[in-house]
C-alpha cells in the first residue's frame, strides 16, 4: 500500500503545526465571523484531505466488494482490504493481521469481546470493569451479566481521578472467581491514562481474559499491544483521522481462535449445511457480511498519515496542548477540572464544570463565538453520578492544536461565565 505524503515534521520531531493544518481544509472554516477552533477531537478528530482522497480514489477507481468478486476490481479491493488489516496490524505492533477483526466502531468491538467471551461465563463468575467506562465498555458487560448469571464488579476512582488499586487489592476485587476484566486504556472524561500492564500481571494471575478499551490511547500515544498486557483491545477510526464506520477488535490469534462467531452471514462460514455450518478461522469468523471496505483504506491513509508525524510527536503535542488547557482553566475561578489537574499519566480529554453555567448552555454560547468543545456526560454517566455531577463540558485537542486556540478558549469560557452572572443578576 502506498505512503500517504505529508508536510509535517522537521528534523528534530517537533511538529510543524501550521503544516499539519495546511492539510485539513476544515480549518479555514469560519462560524458566523468566527474562526473555527475545534477542541472536540476527543469525540471525533478532523479529516486530512489526504485519508478523503483515499476513499475517493478507492470508490471512483477500484469499488467492488471483496473476497467473492474474481475480477480485477475485485483483486483490487481485496488487497486493498487486507493490505489495510496488515496495516493496522503493523501499527499496533501486533504478531500479524490474522490478529486483526474489523467492526464498524469501538462499541461494536466491544460488544464482540462481550458476547463471545460471554458464551462461558456461568453463575458465580465475575466481570470487572471500572467506574470511569464509557457506556460501550459498560452496558455490554452488564447485558452479558444479565443473560449468564454472572456478577458484575468495578474499580472505583481516588478523589484525584486515578483508578483505586489499593481500594480494589483491599477488597480482593480481581480474585479466583473473575473471568474478564475490562478497563478504559484513558478515560474519555478525566483524562486518565490507566496502569494497563499493572492491572494484566494481576488479572492473569488469576486466568482472567483482560479486555481494553483503547479509543482514547491509540490515537494520542504509541501503541505495543504486547508490552500493553492486553488480550482483546478495541478502537475506532475517526478519532485517528480516519472515516467513521471502520473499528479495530485485535486479540491474541490463541484467544480468538477459541471464541465462538458474533454475527452469522457470509464470509465467516467454512461449510454451510441446512442441519448446520462450521465457521472460517479468525479473523474472519468475526466478519460476517460486506465489510466496511472504502473506510478500511481510509484508515490505513490515516494510520500512514500520523504515522509520517510519529506517534511520540503527537503524544508530545498532545501533552503540551493538555498542559496548557489545564494552566488556563486554573486562572478561571469558575471553573473546576475533573480528574487529574497534572499531565503525567495523562490524556487529552479535559472535563470541567463553570459555577452557575450549565454545560449545554456553555457549549452553545461558546460556539457562538466559534469554539467547539462537547457538554454532556459523554457517555460515562456512572462516573459523573460518582463525581457527585450531573453533566460537564470537555475541551481536547489533537496535534492539529495550537496554543492560541487553547488561549481562545480560556478568554471565551471567562467571557460566558460573565455573561451568564450579568444576566442571573439582571444586569
Amino acid at each position: 500500500m502506498n505512503s500517504v505524503p505529508v508536510s509535517t515534521v522537521v528534523a528534530d520531531r517537533d511538529l510543524d503545526v501550521a503544516a499539519v493544518r495546511a492539510d485539513f481544509p476544515i480549518f479555514e472554516r469560519r462560524v458566523g465571523q468566527w474562526p473555527l477552533v475545534y477542541l472536540d477531537s476527543s469525540n471525533t478528530s478532523q479529516k486530512p484531505r489526504q485519508v478523503v482522497d483515499a476513499i475517493s480514489d478507492h470508490y471512483l477507481h477500484h469499488n467492488a466488494n471483496v473476497a467473492r468478486a474474481m475480477h480485477t476490481l475485485g483483486a483490487e479491493a481485496t488487497a486493498a482490504f487486507e493490505g489495510a488489516r496488515a496495516r493496522v496490524a503493523s501499527f499496533i505492533k501486533a504478531a500479524g493481521p490474522d490478529e486483526i477483526v474489523f467492526a464498524k466502531n469501538s462499541s461494536e468491538a466491544l460488544n464482540l469481546a462481550a458476547n463471545t467471551l460471554g458464551a462461558s461465563l456461568r453463575p458465580g463468575d465475575e466481570v470487572v470493569i471500572s467506574v470511569m467506562e464509557h457506556h460501550s465498555n459498560l452496558v455490554p458487560w452488564q447485558l452479558v451479566c444479565e443473560r449468564t448469571g454472572a456478577t458484575l464488579r468495578w474499580f472505583d476512582i481516588t478523589a484525584d481521578g486515578r483508578l483505586d488499586l489499593d481500594k480494589a487489592d483491599a477488597e480482593g476485587l480481581i480474585n479466583e472467581h473473575t473471568k474478564v476484566v475490562a478497563l478504559t486504556w484513558v478515560s474519555n472524561v478525566l483524562g486518565t491514562v490507566n496502569p494497563i500492564a499493572q492491572v494484566a500481571e494481576r488479572a492473569h494471575a488469576f486466568g482472567a481474559v483482560l479486555v481494553v478499551d483503547g479509543s482514547q490511547g491509540v490515537p494520542q500515544r504509541p501503541t505495543d499491544v504486547t508490552a500493553l498486557g492486553a488480550d482483546l483491545l478495541a478502537f475506532t477510526g475517526h478519532k485517528m483521522c480516519g472515516p467513521t464506520g471502520i473499528g479495530v477488535l485485535w486479540g491474541r490469534l490463541d484467544l480468538l481462535e477459541q471464541l465462538p462467531p458474533f454475527l452469522g452471514g457470509g464470509e465467516m462460514i467454512e461449510v454451510v449445511r441446512m442441519e448446520g455450518s462450521t465457521f472460517a478461522p479468525p479473523p474472519h469468523r468475526f466478519e460476517a457480511g460486506t465489510q466496511p471496505i472504502a473506510q478500511a483504506v481510509g484508515l490505513a491513509a490515516a494510520i500512514d498519515y500520523i504515522d509520517a508525524i510519529g506517534m511520540e510527536a503527537i503524544q508530545e503535542h498532545e501533552e503540551q496542548i493538555t498542559a496548557h488547557i489545564l494552566e488556563g482553566l486554573g486562572t478561571l475561578d469558575a471553573v473546576t477540572v475533573l480528574g487529574p489537574t497534572e499531565v503525567v499519566d495523562r490524556g487529552g480529554a479535559v472535563s470541567f464544570t463553570v459555577d452557575g453555567v450549565h454545560p449545554h448552555d456553555l457549549m452553545q454560547l461558546l460556539d457562538s463565538r466559534g469554539v467547539a468543545v462537547r457538554g454532556g456526560h459523554h457517555c460515562a454517566a456512572p462516573l459523573h453520578q460518582r463525581l457527585g455531577v450531573q453533566s460537564s463540558s470537555r475541551a481536547s485537542g489533537y496535534f492539529y492544536t495550537t496554543l492560541e486556540e487553547v488561549d481562545t478558549l480560556v478568554s471565551t469560557i471567562e467571557w460566558a461565565h460573565d455573561f451568564f452572572t450579568r444576566k442571573s443578576a439582571g444586569r
